[in-house]
């Protein structure tokens, strides 16, 4: 494989800020990042880009946020059609009982992710 001077610097700074999120030494990204989708789906990916670091919103919660308390079926279909998970946190939407549902990386990535946040922000050790 090529040296580092062959990787474009822009995909060097996603993967130096990918791994000080999982050293627990970056909580937001600021690369630029792109996707398409439709305006609700854009809409949807913007309001997760609001969610805190180590928190979590039910479904519920973030349809409210978009202006319609019965969007909750389409807010889930937008997360699960975002490609840049951990980025666009996805993973911080849970269900209304507080349950782990809807994770495109499986469950246990769901959790993981979760947990690993609650840990760097609270020194929490496990919550689901």
């Amino acid at each position: 494989m090529g040296n580092r001077k062959d990787i474009p610097p822009l995909i060097i700074q996603c993967i130096e800020q990918l791994i000080q999120y999982f050293n627990g030494e970056r909580r937001v990204f600021d690369f630029p990042i792109h996707q398409t989708g439709t305006p609700f789906q854009q809409e949807t990916w913007s309001l997760l880009m609001t969610i805190p670091y180590g928190r979590t919103i039910s479904y519920q919660q973030l349809a409210i946020k978009t202006g319609d308390p019965k969007a909750t079926r389409a807010v889930a279909n937008a997360n699960g059609k975002n490609n840049i998970a951990i980025v666009v946190p996805c993973h911080r939407v849970i269900g209304s009982n507080r349950e782990l549902i809807g994770y495109a990386g499986g469950l246990w990535r769901k959790k993981w992710l979760l947990e690993h946040e609650a840990k760097v922000a609270y020194g929490v050790q496990t919550l689901f």
